[in-house]
C-alpha cells in the first residue's frame, strides 16, 4: 500500500478515515511482519532443464517421455484437447476442470519423430516432443502453430517451490488474445501483464494490465490456425508478450513471443485446436458448461452503491415507471448491510425489505445484494462465533486467525478452498433470500482490503485447504473468488432448487463460467474506460466467460452527457447490461442529464427490451457450445488479417453486427464488414463485405447491422415473441437459432431451427425439425426488402 491508496481510503470512509487508514497500515503491516516469518528469502537457487531424451513410456492417449532431469506427460483427451505435464504433473487436482480429467482418446499414441524426437498424433493436432524437451503444436497438415523450448526451473537449493519459464514462439502474423478481463485488448500489444487478481483495474494503458479477472489462458489467431493454450497454474506471475512482424529482417520474418514466467506450482497446460467455435466448446467441455442466467438478468440493471435507504430504492424504481423506462433489476452494494453484523441487512434503513423486494417484484423488478467475503470479527455475532466454532477462518502459518480491515474494523474470511467451508458459507445466503433478494454480487472477493483498495488482505503466507492438499495464499489467492463463486452458487441452488441462481463476481479464475458471470469493479470514467469496457468483455469471452459486462459511465468522477449516452449505447449491447449511481458517482440516472439524453436513454432501454429474446437464446447457445455472446469480427473468418486487427466493432451473436462510437464528437464512423450482405437496421441500407463502410453515427444511436438472411427473436410491440427476418441476398438462404425460454427453472428448452429464402418475390420462412419443416411458432416481420445498396 502506498500514500495514494491510504488517502483514497480515507476519502471512501469519511469522517473515520483516519482511523481506517490507520487500521489499514496495520493490517498491512502484520502482512509483511507474517510473509518475513513465514516465506523466508529463497537464498541460492539451481537451474534446471530437462535434459537428454532417456527413455519412453507409451499410454492410453499417449506417454510419458523421460528427460535426464525431468519427465513429460502427453495425453490427449476424447474432447480433442491435449494435455502435457512436466515433472510428473497430471491434469488433477485442478480448480479449472469442471470433473474429472476427460478419458483418454484410444486412436492416440506415442511414436518416434524426426531427429530423435517423439510425437503424440490426434484428429485434429501433432504434438512433437524434440530429444531435449521442446514442445511444437502442429496442425494435421504439419504446419507449426507454437513452439515452446525446453522450460527451465529455478529451486531454492534449501527447498521450497520451484520457480519456472516457458518460452513459446509463434507465427509472424499472429495475434494474442485473452489473458482475462484486460482492459487493453482485446489484441493484446507489445507488453507484460500480470496474473494476479487484483483491484487495481481502473488504467486502460497496457504494460502491466491489472485486472480483478487473469487467467493464463491466451488465444492465439494465425493464418495457419487458432489454438487455445492454458497453463493450469494458479500461483503468481508474468507473461510478456511481442508480436511477430512478416519480412523483419533481411526478408526473414520475426516470430511471436510468449515469456511465461510463474513463482511455483506445476508446469502444466492444455491446448485446443481448430476453429475458434470449435476451440471454445473443447474448452467448455473441459471446464464447465456456462451457468444459464435467469431471463430477467438479461435486461436492464441498475446499481444503488454506498449508503442508502428503502426511499431511495423505491425513488429509482418510480423514477424508471413514471419515464416509461424499462428496469429488471436493482442491485444494492454493500453499504446496504449491517456493518457490524455480515448478512445482515440494516433494519433501520430497511425496516421492511421483504415487503419491498415483493412489491418491486410483482412489478418485474428483482433486488440483488452485495456480499464481500469477510466476516466482521465481532463477538457475539451469530456467523463470527458460528465459523470460530466450525474453524472455518484463514489462519496463518503460527495458526492464529488472519485479520484484515472491513468497513467496521478487523474482518476475517472463510476458507473457501475447503469443501465443508463452502457449504458453511453458501448456506448463509438463506439470509439474503429470506430478505427477497433474487440474486448476489460478491464484491472485494481477490479478496482485497475494504479500505486499501487493491491490497492484498491475507498475506501470502496465509494458509489455506486447498481441497486437501495444503498450501498458502501464493497458491490460493486467485482462485480465492473462484471458490467464493462456487459457494455461492451451490448454496442458492441447494435454497432455492426451482430458480436459476444469479451470482456475479468482481473477481475470479478459470471456470468462473460454471458458477455465473463477471463484473469489472473499479472502471475509469472516460473514453478510455469506455473502450477498456468492450475490451474485458471481449476478452472474458475468449477466456470461456461469456456472461459480463462494465458499469455504465465507470465508478468515480464527472461523467459528460455524450459520454454517459455513447457508453449506455455500447452497454445494451453486452451480456450484463448495468447502470451505476451512488456516493461517488451522484446523479447517474437517465433523467438526470436533461430532456434530450433521456430520450435518446429510452429509445436505448427499449431496444435491449426488444432484443431481450435474442439475448435469451444468446445465453443457451452458449451454456451449450461455449460460444460468447459478444464475439470478434473474426470469429467466423479467423484467417482474415484486416478483421483479426479490427477492436472497435463486435458480432452479437450470429445475427448482429455492433459498431459503437468510441471517441468524443464523432457522428460518423468506419465499420469493417465481414464477407456477406449487411443491413443497416435503422435505415435498412444494403452494405456488401468485405468492406470498410463510413455510416452515420448521430448522438442518438450507434450503427447496428444484421446479417442477411438472419432470423432474430424478438419481443413485438405487445411484448409477444416475433421473428425479426433479414431478407437473404437474392439466390441465397439464411436462417438462425431460437431457444424460448420460460424465464426460470431447469425444463432443458428446445432449440428452433429457422431457414429464410426467396420464393418468387416474397421471403418465406420455415421452422425445419426432425418431422419436416413447419410454420414458425410465432409471427414474422420481414425486414431489409427494399433492397437498397449502399455506394461503396
Amino acid at each position: 500500500m502506498d500514500g495514494r491508496d491510504l488517502v483514497r481510503s480515507m476519502k471512501t470512509v469519511g469522517s473515520a478515515g483516519v482511523a481506517q487508514g490507520l487500521r489499514t497500515v496495520r493490517a498491512a503491516w502484520r502482512s509483511r511482519r507474517a510473509d518475513a516469518a513465514a516465506l523466508p528469502p529463497r537464498g541460492a537457487e539451481r537451474a534446471r532443464v530437462p535434459g537428454a531424451v532417456r527413455e519412453v513410456e507409451p499410454g492410453p492417449g499417449g506417454g510419458v517421455v523421460r528427460f535426464g532431469r525431468s519427465e513429460l506427460r502427453v495425453l490427449v483427451a476424447v474432447n480433442g484437447a491435449v494435455f502435457w505435464g512436466w515433472d510428473g504433473a497430471g491434469p488433477e487436482p485442478s480448480y479449472a476442470l469442471a470433473g474429472r480429467c476427460p478419458d483418454p482418446d484410444p486412436r492416440a499414441v506415442l511414436e518416434p519423430d524426426k531427429d530423435g524426437g517423439w510425437r503424440v498424433v490426434a484428429e485434429r493436432v501433432t504434438v512433437a516432443v524434440s530429444r531435449h524437451g521442446a514442445v511444437e503444436v502442429r496442425t494435421p497438415g504439419g504446419v507449426v502453430l507454437r513452439h515452446d523450448l525446453p522450460p527451465r526451473w529455478w529451486e531454492p537449493a534449501g527447498g521450497g517451490p520451484a520457480r519456472w519459464t516457458q518460452r513459446s514462439r509463434v507465427a509472424a502474423d499472429a495475434r494474442f488474445f485473452g489473458l482475462g478481463g484486460r482492459s487493453s485488448g482485446p489484441r493484446l500489444r507489445d507488453g507484460t501483464y500480470r496474473l494476479w487478481n487484483s483491484a487495481r483495474g481502473r488504467s486502460g494503458a497496457a504494460g502491466g494490465d491489472p485486472a480483478s479477472v487473469t487467467m493464463p489462458v491466451q488465444m492465439v489467431v494465425a493464418d495457419a490456425g487458432t489454438h487455445l493454450l492454458f497453463h493450469d497454474t494458479s500461483w503468481d506471475g508474468t507473461v510478456a508478450l511481442r508480436e511477430g512482424e512478416e519480412g523483419a529482417g533481411s526478408g526473414h520474418d520475426r516470430p511471436g513471443r510468449s515469456v511465461l514466467r510463474m513463482d511455483g506450482g506445476p508446469l502444466r497446460c492444455w491446448v485446443m485446436v481448430g476453429t475458434p467455435a470449435r476451440v471454445l466448446l473443447s474448452w467448455a467441455s473441459l471446464t464447465g458448461a456456462p451457468a444459464l442466467p435467469p431471463a430477467w438478468a438479461l435486461g436492464h440493471h441498475h446499481v444503488l452503491s454506498g449508503v442508502g435507504d428503502e426511499q431511495d430504492v423505491r425513488r429509482v424504481v418510480a423514477g424508471h415507471q413514471e419515464r416509461d423506462l424499462p428496469l429488471d433489476a436493482v442491485h444494492l452494494g454493500v453499504g446496504h448491510a449491517d456493518a457490524r453484523r455480515v448478512f445482515t441487512v440494516d433494519e433501520e434503513r430497511f425496516p421492511k425489505l421483504p415487503v419491498l423486494a415483493e412489491e418491486l417484484r410483482r412489478e418485474g423488478v428483482r433486488l440483488v445484494s452485495a456480499v464481500e467475503p469477510a466476516v466482521v470479527a465481532a463477538p457475539g455475532d451469530a456467523v463470527y462465533d458460528g465459523g470460530t466454532r466450525g474453524d472455518v477462518f484463514v489462519r496463518d502459518a503460527a495458526g492464529a486467525v488472519v485479520r484484515g480491515v472491513g468497513r467496521a474494523g478487523d474482518v476475517v474470511f472463510p476458507d473457501v478452498t475447503h469443501a465443508r467451508v463452502r457449504e458453511w458459507w453458501g448456506g448463509l445466503y438463506e439470509e439474503r433470500l429470506g430478505q427477497g433478494f433474487a440474486g448476489v454480487w460478491h464484491d472485494l472477493d481477490e479478496p482485497t482490503s475494504f479500505a486499501a483498495f487493491g491490497e492484498p488482505t491475507l498475506p501470502r503466507s496465509a494458509r489455506h485447504a486447498l481441497e486437501g492438499g495444503g498450501g498458502d495464499h501464493r497458491e490460493a489467492h486467485n482462485v480465492y473468488a473462484l471458490c467464493v463463486a462456487r459457494a455461492g452458487y451451490e448454496g442458492l441452488r441447494a435454497l432455492s432448487p426451482d430458480e436459476r441462481p444469479f451470482v456475479l463476481s468482481r473477481s475470479g479464475w478459470a471456470g468462473l463460467q460454471r458458477y455465473g458471470g463477471a463484473w469489472s469493479g473499479e472502471g475509469a470514467t472516460d473514453w478510455a474506460g469506455l473502450r477498456a469496457a468492450l475490451a474485458r468483455v471481449m476478452g472474458l469471452g475468449l477466456c470461456g466467460v461469456p456472461y459480463s459486462g462494465a458499469d455504465v459511465g465507470g465508478s468515480e468522477g464527472p461523467l459528460s452527457p455524450e459520454l454517459y449516452l455513447r457508453w449506455l449505447q455500447l452497454a445494451a449491447h453486452l451480456p450484463l447490461f448495468r447502470t451505476h449511481a451512488g456516493p461517488r458517482v451522484d446523479g447517474r440516472e437517465p433523467w438526470e442529464f436533461g430532456a434530450e439524453v433521456l430520450g435518446h436513454a429510452r429509445v436505448v432501454l427499449v431496444e435491449r427490451r426488444r432484443l431481450l429474446p435474442y439475448f435469451v437464446t444468446l445465453a443457451h447457445l452458449a451454456r451449450r457450445t461455449g460460444a460468447p455472446y459478444v464475439r470478434p469480427l473474426w470469429w467466423q473468418a479467423p484467417e482474415d488479417r484486416a478483421l483479426r486487427d479490427c477492436e472497435d466493432a463486435f458480432l452479437l451473436g450470429d445475427c448482429l453486427l455492433v459498431a459503437p462510437v468510441l471517441r468524443p464528437g464523432a457522428d460518423r464512423r468506419a465499420v469493417r464488414l465481414p464477407r456477406g450482405r449487411w443491413y443497416d437496421v435503422v435505415t435498412e441500407r444494403a452494405y456488401e463485405g468485405p468492406a470498410q463502410v463510413l455510416v452515420d453515427a448521430p448522438v442518438d444511436r450507434i450503427p447496428v447491422f444484421a446479417r442477411a438472411g438472419a432470423v432474430v427473436p424478438v419481443r413485438g410491440e405487445d411484448g409477444a415473441p416475433e421473428l425479426e427476418v433479414w431478407a437473404p441476398a437474392r439466390g441465397r438462404t439464411g436462417g438462425g437459432l431460437v431457444v424460448p425460454d420460460a424465464g426460470d427453472g431447469w425444463v432443458e428448452a428446445e432449440i428452433e431451427r429457422y431457414v429464410s429464402r426467396w420464393e418468387g418475390r416474397r421471403v418465406v420462412v420455415e421452422r425445419s425439425g426432425e418431422d419436416g419443416v413447419s410454420e414458425p411458432s410465432c409471427p414474422v416481420r420481414v425486414r431489409g426488402l427494399a433492397e437498397r445498396s449502399a455506394q461503396m
